[in-house]
């Protein structure tokens, strides 16, 4: 497989120029999602190296799980994983740095964050093919996205607070949802709404945005300040405390309940579900 692009998305609030970020590793496990259980099988340590690799992407036809990689020197770049061959390979090697690899609509690019050492943050579009990097918005310092069409993204815009926006890529506009948000925006399975998590208070809430008329509506709390989610087909929310995972379905279920998780990490942050459903990711300290 022949591998030559840049795929680029960041968090800069917790990478500071001069620091290295934190040690962490990617595991990959099998998932089985029942009406009143959630299980985990078969843990694989898909980089297995010092340093961190973190912000797991599953692509949504193949086999490959697209992640950011930092070197010696605290650079990222992108890296990819293919869980049934069992490689790995190199995406991008730039002297910027790239964060949160996704995949476009259209599956023809990479979209990503694109962090310069003039503290600029540039989201772009690699084609998945290989090329050139195209600039889609310089205007905003964006922290994550996510699709919602071809058109739309939803964004995690750094600033004082950090705000939520739609941005048109057609109109280059935005407008302005909400404030004080986490870092986790995902589409919901079946829907063209996307949730974030609101922190504008003690207790944080999972809310969904719907794009066409912008109506925010709460779902459920999270667990105690906990940011980071994923969604399973079925509708089903998967949260770690950070050791342990958990899962709610909004509209059916009033607390949270513990998945058959027989493992122990610490540090469990991010989490990804592949698009199948059968393959779960979670990022944790070395």
């Amino acid at each position: 497989m022949k591998i030559l692009f840049t795929i680029p998305i960041i968090l800069l609030v917790s990478l500071c120029f001069g620091q290295l970020p934190p040690d962490t590793e990617i595991y990959l496990f099998d998932l089985k999602v029942k009406k009143k259980q959630i299980e985990l099988s078969n843990p694989i340590n898909i980089t297995n190296r010092k340093g961190y690799d973190n912000q797991p992407f599953f692509h949504p036809d193949e086999s490959l799980i697209y992640f950011s990689s930092a070197n010696e020197d605290g650079r990222t770049d992108i890296r990819m994983y293919n869980y049934q061959t069992g490689e790995t390979g190199s995406i991008t090697t730039t002297p910027e740095r790239e964060y949160s690899p996704t995949i476009t609509p259209d599956k023809k690019f990479i979209s990503c964050i694109i962090q310069r050492d003039d503290g600029a943050q540039d989201l772009g579009q690699y084609p998945i093919k290989g090329g050139q990097a195209e600039i889609l918005i310089n205007n905003l310092v964006v922290g994550y996205h996510a699709w919602i069409d071809s058109d739309q993204l939803v964004l995690f815009v750094l600033g004082q607070p950090n705000s939520l926006r739609i941005y048109s890529i057609k109109d280059h506009k935005d407008r302005k949802i909400a404030e004080q948000i986490g870092r986790s925006l995902h589409r919901i399975p079946g829907t063209n709404s996307i949730s974030f998590v609101d922190k504008q208070s003690t207790d944080w809430l999972i809310k969904r945005v719907n794009p066409q008329n912008d109506r925010i509506e709460t779902l459920v709390p999270t667990l105690p300040n906990r940011e980071d989610l994923a969604w399973t087909a079925d509708g089903k929310i998967i949260m770690s405390d950070g050791e342990k995972l958990f899962f709610i379905q909004p509209g059916k279920d009033q607390i949270w309940k513990i998945a058959n998780f027989p493992f122990e990490f610490r540090g469990i942050t991010r989490i990804a579900i592949n698009q199948k459903g059968d393959k779960l990711a979670l990022v944790v300290n070395e």
